[in-house]
């Protein structure tokens, strides 16, 4: 096999670097070094470096020189190495991910996305040909299932802070303020995200405590990310976490539901079931569901919104 040229390994090289450097967040060489490494390119630190130092003079490639190793970063209005051009359908997908995504994305992870997030916007608006895809963002929204409300305001510094510590299996010192008024400060193990409706919730560990609780992210009134890492709980599944009803302020305790409820406020019932082995059985203008749930605060709730058209509710402990 002939040898690709040195002019050819060396455009390579610079082409790999440029695509590595992060913009929103800064990155050393010794960490670029072993991301090539990674992919199979392997190449001295001095190489390395000589490649950034020019890779600075000619590209908007921010370089601080302040404390060794040196950090490399995109300029904030860099275009840094985006696409050539986006299809339609890319520029779409990449629009409506932005959008839904947003909340539920690292802060770093998203400011490194922004080029692509920026270029697709500016390519639907500019594109005739991509005239149904951008009309396609004003024929779907994701609807609430009750009443609408504002989301909480949440500190941009402590969801910051928060992800980050959550990628990185960081533990996290926060000052949280509880429904009650209470205020604590601690030390806690992020464990996940979640959004539910307009309010996101922390899962996370007290230091020095085995169960999981929920933090409301907008009670939290300061966050800083530790030094030290944890290893994460291999028991700890944050799907079944959800599944076992602990968002919906329940322990997991699974129970045999029945109750009655007329038909045209239990239709929907039919179409989508409580559960699995949810049973119906009708009896003159009423249904009777009968299904097996997790038994929490939410459950209640629920059905009490329906008032006086659910009757004969009962609770038995799943056999």
């Amino acid at each position: 096999m002939p040898k690709r040229p040195e002019s050819l390994e060396t455009l390579q090289i610079a082409l790999e670097l440029v695509r590595r450097i992060p913009k929103g967040r800064t990155i050393t060489a010794p960490e670029l070094r072993q991301q090539l490494t990674e992919a199979g390119f392997e190449r001295d630190m001095r190489t390395i470096q000589r490649q950034l130092e020019t890779l600075s003079e000619y590209f908007d490639i921010d370089r601080d020189d302040t404390a060794k190793p040196y950090r490399y970063c995109w300029k904030e209005r860099a275009k840094g190495l985006s696409l050539p051009s986006l299809s339609p359908q890319e520029c779409l997908l990449l629009t409506l991910a932005e959008q839904q995504m947003g909340q539920l994305l690292p802060p770093r992870l998203m400011k490194s996305m922004e080029g692509f997030f920026v270029q697709a916007r500016t390519q639907l608006n500019e594109k005739s040909s991509a005239k149904r895809e951008l009309d396609w963002l004003k024929k779907v929204r994701v609807v609430s299932t009750s009443q609408p409300l504002l989301p909480p305001k949440v500190d941009p510094a402590v969801f910051e802070q928060v992800s980050n510590a959550l990628y990185g299996d960081q533990w996290l010192n926060v000052k949280y303020k509880n429904a009650a008024g209470k205020t604590l400060e601690s030390r806690v193990m992020p464990l996940g995200l979640a959004q539910q409706g307009q309010r996101m919730y922390l899962v996370c560990r007290f230091d020095g405590y085995d169960n999981e609780r929920s933090l409301a992210l907008h009670r939290i009134q300061s966050a800083s990310v530790s030094a030290f890492t944890f290893q994460r709980p291999p028991e700890f599944d944050l799907k079944k976490f959800d599944d076992d009803g602990r968002f919906g302020y329940g322990r997991g305790n699974k129970i045999k539901l029945s109750f009655l409820i007329e038909k045209d406020a239990g239709l929907h019932l039919l179409e989508s079931p409580l559960s699995e082995d949810q049973q119906v059985e009708e009896e003159a203008d009423q249904y009777r569901i009968t299904a097996t749930v997790v038994d929490t605060d939410m459950l209640d709730w629920w059905l009490r919104g329906f008032g006086d058209v659910v009757s004969e509710i009962s609770k038995h402990g799943k056999e």
